[in-house]
C-alpha cells in the first residue's frame, strides 16, 4: 500500500517537470512542501483535460493538455453522503479498480498522476534491542526526478451547500504487486507510471487502460534507491528533511547488542539523563 509519501516541489516546479500548465491558483489551499504527506491532506496532481468555455462547455476541437491541480488525498465518490469515506479510500488496487463501484467510473474517465519525491513502507522486524518492530524505508528515484503515482480522481458536492459552491476534488493512489527488491520491504507498491506512458494514462478520451494497470517493468524499479530511515516518520506531526535521511540500521542494532551485553550507556547523555 501507499499510506505516506514525500512531496516537496511546488506546483510551478511540478508544472515544468511534467510539461503542464499550473492551475493551482488558490494559494491558501495549495499543497505546501511536505516530507510526510498523510491521507486527507491537500496534494498536487497532474491531469490532462480539454479546454473549456466560460460556461463550462468542453472545447473538443482543442487538444487536451496537462494541467497541475490541487486535490485532497482520499477519494470521495460523487454519491457519498459525506466526505469521511475518503479516509478509507486513499488507495485503489490496480487489479480491481475497473470493477469496484467506487472506482470504476473514475478509472474510465478521471485519471491523474500524483507526483512524489518518494514514498515510505514499513518492514516488520523483530523488535529486539532498540530496533523498531517495524522499520520504515524510503523509496526514491536515484536521479532526484519526481516519481509519478497512477491515480484517479472524483468530485463531490456537499448537499448542505448551494449548488454554486465549488466541489471537493479528491484522489486515490493505485497500488499493485511489489516488483523486484521492493517485495522484500512490502508486498504492495504504488503503481508507478513512467514518462512515456503519461499521456496514455491521462488521456480523457480513452476509457480502456487495462494494459497500463500491470505492475511496472523491472527497469522502473531498478532506478529506485531503497533507504532505511528514522521511525519518526510514523508520527504525522514530524515533518522535515531528516525523515528521508538514511540511517545505519545495522549499526544501530550492533550498538543495541553491545549495550545489552556490557550494560554501558548507549548514548552520551551529556549529564541530562536523556538520549
Amino acid at each position: 500500500m501507499c499510506g505516506r509519501y514525500a512531496a516537496t516541489k511546488d506546483p510551478a516546479t511540478i508544472a515544468r517537470e511534467f510539461d503542464a500548465l499550473d492551475e493551482v491558483t488558490d494559494t491558501e489551499a495549495a499543497p505546501g512542501p511536505s516530507y510526510n504527506v498523510a491521507p486527507t491532506r491537500p496534494v498536487t496532481t497532474v491531469v490532462r483535460r480539454h479546454p473549456r468555455a466560460e460556461d463550462g462547455t468542453v472545447l473538443t476541437t482543442e487538444a487536451a493538455s496537462r494541467r497541475v491541480r490541487g486535490m485532497v488525498w482520499g477519494l470521495v465518490p460523487s454519491w457519498a453522503k459525506d466526505p469521511s469515506i475518503g479516509q478509507r479510500m486513499i488507495n485503489a488496487r490496480a487489479e480491481t479498480v475497473a470493477t469496484k463501484p467506487a472506482f470504476r467510473k473514475a478509472v474510465a474517465r478521471r485519471r491523474c498522476l500524483v507526483p512524489a519525491d518518494g514514498w515510505f513502507e514499513w518492514l516488520r522486524g523483530s523488535g529486539e534491542g532498540r530496533r523498531p518492530a517495524k522499520q520504515p524505508y524510503y523509496m526514491t528515484a536515484r536521479d532526484g526526478t519526481s516519481l509519478a503515482f497512477a491515480g484517479i480522481w472524483e468530485t463531490w458536492r456537499d448537499p448542505e451547500l448551494p449548488s454554486t459552491a465549488s466541489p471537493t476534488v479528491t484522489c486515490s493512489v493505485l497500488t499493485t504487486d511489489a516488483v523486484g527488491a521492493l517485495a522484500d520491504i512490502h508486498h504492495r507498491m504504488p503503481l508507478l507510471m513512467p514518462p512515456h506512458l503519461w499521456d496514455e494514462w491521462l488521456d480523457p478520451d480513452s476509457g480502456d487502460v487495462a494494459e497500463l494497470l500491470a505492475p511496472p517493468a523491472a527497469d522502473v524499479v531498478e532506478r529506485l534507491e531503497i533507504r532505511p530511515v528514522s521511525e519518526r516518520v510514523g508520527n504525522v506531526r514530524n515533518n522535515g528533511p531528516e525523515l528521508i535521511e538514511r540511517i545505519d540500521v545495522d549499526g544501530a542494532q550492533q550498538r543495541a547488542q553491545q549495550h545489552a551485553q556490557q550494560q554501558v550507556p548507549l548514548f552520551d547523555t551529556g549529564g541530562t539523563g536523556m538520549p
